[in-house]
């Protein structure tokens, strides 16, 4: 089993936190109160911000290493994002925002793979609508069909639910837990949300602000 092990500080401004903990295939919940450090602790998993001190492995894959200078990119990571507020490209439709996802293939493949990925999350019907259209929770199904076209090892959840109405929260965590099982993907979860904690947390890992404090099976 692949194992994630995140050991870094990471510094923006005049914030920093120390995180510490190992990640293996399903959900690891990352909770505690705002500004602790959560989100920052994902960007530097994602690649988006290069941490100070310590590194940051997925098997034999160093995503990064302080000391050594290493700080691979972004795109060579195999991670999908899926964070509050979807970001979608409005400009497009829910199909091609998609399409931009897949890595692999001529245009026709990718449009068959984003096509099924739709289907699997349940907005297929609404592949060619207008993504301004969209609900909260059909933009957040198009979020997930895109984080998962890449076919990531590694899935960064932040808040993933949290605009959500009760009804689709339940759905789309029953969505998102049977994906990740399937695909026995690594999921980095980010929640203030006591029943996602419940209901997605194989691994806990606790933050006070500024660092972690522990890790509960």
């Amino acid at each position: 089993m692949t194992i994630l092990v995140v050991d870094v500080r990471v510094e923006v401004r005049d914030f920093g936190v120390d995180a510490r903990f190992d990640a293996s295939a399903g959900f690891t919940a990352l909770v505690g109160p705002s500004g602790s450090g959560k989100s920052l602790t994902l960007a530097a998993v994602a690649g988006t911000i290069r941490p100070v001190r310590g590194s940051i492995r997925h098997g034999d894959q160093v995503f990064a290493d302080a000391s050594a200078g290493i700080h691979l990119r972004s795109q060579h990571r195999r991670i999908g994002m899926v964070f509050q507020h979807a970001a979608l490209l409005d400009h497009l439709s829910p199909l091609d925002n998609v399409v931009l996802a897949v890595r692999e293939g001529d245009r026709a493949e990718r449009r068959r793979k984003a096509a099924s990925l739709l289907d699997r999350v349940g907005a297929s019907q609404r592949a060619e609508a207008r993504t301004r259209t969209l609900s909260g929770g059909e933009r957040q199904r198009v979020a997930l069909a895109r984080a998962m076209a890449s076919d990531p090892q590694i899935l960064l959840l932040d808040e993933p639910f949290s605009s959500l109405d009760a009804a689709t929260r339940v759905q789309m965590r029953t969505l998102v837990r049977e994906l990740v099982d399937e695909r026995r993907t690594i999921a980095l979860l980010v929640t203030h949300d006591a029943g996602d904690v419940e209901a997605l947390g194989d691994r806990v890992v606790r933050y006070e602000p500024g660092r972690t404090v522990s890790e509960e099976e």
